[in-house]
């Protein structure tokens, strides 16, 4: 029956994460071959053996989309990207079996009250994944080294942070996108110097203060004027806040370039736009869907700059996210309006304009002035040191094109949405400047 087949995959995706408690005793090599190991028989073995009754319907014909698969193949990237920090990838993983069981099982049983931003989710089903990926979390976390405070202080914003993420509504597997994103938000929170931090917090309150009064009338200016709806108003708002508050001044103006930048450029031909049926909607008004999308990783790294024991890298990462937005929002507008006939980045055949992951060269030498622009700004105001401007740029192309290769991809079959893509687009330029960084340092 369908019930059974669902509480049985529900069940045996929270007793794997069970063995999450093994990497304590494993190197990072044994834990990666297991990982594959596990991969090969969900793929050619289990379902052979009575494992079928855990697929559903649509994954047997399509086993890649399954979380069959893609919850092993998950542990496997969690172990590679934080071999490291083990403790880092068992969380991971810890978070994506125990709250999304969690989740299916009350939300199919208890659920009432469905989350506004998506009518498939519920409250009660967030609240169960929030609570039982803290407990397990938490456990691991201890497990692995932590003391009981610490790993509190990092299981607690990091189940939160991972049920806010799994009642999204963009189309990619939660067994990816859980763990992943997740890992990489308790990455940062391990940066975080709780000295540091509470020295920061005595010049919080007036930093609050402070970026309350101007995006208040920034907020209603650019209601005003059409540039946000209602939803980006409210958006707009709190992330300028959070950013003046943890960024600063200067990182305020760095957000406000990418959005100044953004803004004229979704205007700028606006009419031909609307002609060809690629016009933004709204005239142009930006909701708090676009806010979130492409400001969230950097309001992280906002927080990070006012917290962690080593601020630097977060800072350029913090430019290079904004760099990234500024590059794609800009060359996709600009490109669609004037670039002519644009190529698939995936073919580099011509497509009509407007077709996800489509590329111009007038669009992309547009998006790289828009990037060098928000660097130049981040110099001029004292962000960041003028050097890392080529940095700053290389990683907004790397991130631009994810865009681009996501869009072709993965947004075209439908399974991700354009909020989706620009959120990790903003993601990935972020991590290309810490790395790009990195290697710097160690050629030097």
């Amino acid at each position: 029956m369908p019930g059974t087949s669902e509480t049985a995959r529900k069940a045996l995706h929270f007793g794997a994460g069970g063995l999450a408690f093994l990497l304590a005793y494993l190197t990072p090599l044994q834990a990666a071959l297991l990982a594959t190991a596990a991969i090969a028989f969900n793929r050619f073995l289990f379902p052979r053996i009575g494992g079928e009754v855990i697929y559903r319907r649509d994954e047997l014909a399509s086993p890649w989309r399954s979380g069959v698969l893609l919850y092993p193949t998950a542990v496997l990237l969690l172990v590679v990207l934080f071999h490291d920090r083990l403790e880092v990838a068992a969380a991971g993983w810890g978070i994506m079996a125990a709250g999304d069981g969690a989740a299916g099982i009350i939300g199919r049983r208890f659920g009432r009250r469905t989350i506004p931003w998506n009518r498939s989710k519920t409250v009660e089903g967030s609240a169960a994944f929030a609570l039982a990926s803290g407990v397990f979390a938490w456990a691991i976390l201890f497990w692995m080294g932590r003391g009981p405070l610490e790993a509190a202080f990092l299981a607690v914003p990091t189940c939160l942070f991972a049920a806010f993420v799994e009642s999204l509504p963009w189309r990619l597997n939660d067994n990816l996108t859980v763990p992943l994103l997740s890992a990489l938000f308790l990455r940062g929170l391990l940066e975080v110097d709780p000295g540091r931090l509470r020295e920061s917090a005595a010049g919080l309150g007036s930093a609050l203060a402070a970026g309350i009064l101007v995006n208040l009338g920034l907020a209603a200016l650019f209601r005003r004027s059409g540039a946000v709806d209602a939803s980006g108003m409210i958006a707009g708002f709190l992330i300028g806040v959070l950013t003046w508050t943890f960024a600063g001044g200067e990182g305020f103006v760095i957000l406000l370039t990418f959005f100044v930048l953004g803004s004229a450029a979704t205007r700028l031909g606006y009419r031909r736009k609307e002609r060809a049926g690629i016009a933004q909607e709204k005239k142009g008004a930006r909701s708090a869907r676009h806010a979130l999308a492409n400001c969230g990783v950097a309001v992280y790294l906002a927080f990070l700059i006012a917290s962690a024991a080593s601020p630097a890298v977060f800072v350029l990462a913090f430019v290079c996210a904004y760099a990234t937005a500024a590059f794609d929002t800009v060359s996709s507008e600009v490109g669609q309006a004037y670039g002519g006939r644009p190529v698939l980045i995936t073919t580099l055949r011509p497509v009509p304009a407007g077709t996800d992951g489509a590329i111009s060269w007038l669009g992309t030498l547009a998006g790289a002035l828009a990037a060098l622009a928000v660097a130049g700004v981040a110099a001029f105001t004292g962000v960041f040191d003028p050097d890392l401007t080529g940095v700053v740029l290389v990683a907004a192309f790397v991130g631009s094109t994810a865009d681009s290769l996501l869009g072709a991809t993965l947004e075209a079959r439908g399974l991700m949405d354009n909020e989706a893509v620009n959120f990790f687009n903003t993601l990935v330029g972020s991590l290309a400047g810490i790395g790009l960084a990195a290697l710097a340092s160690a050629a030097a």
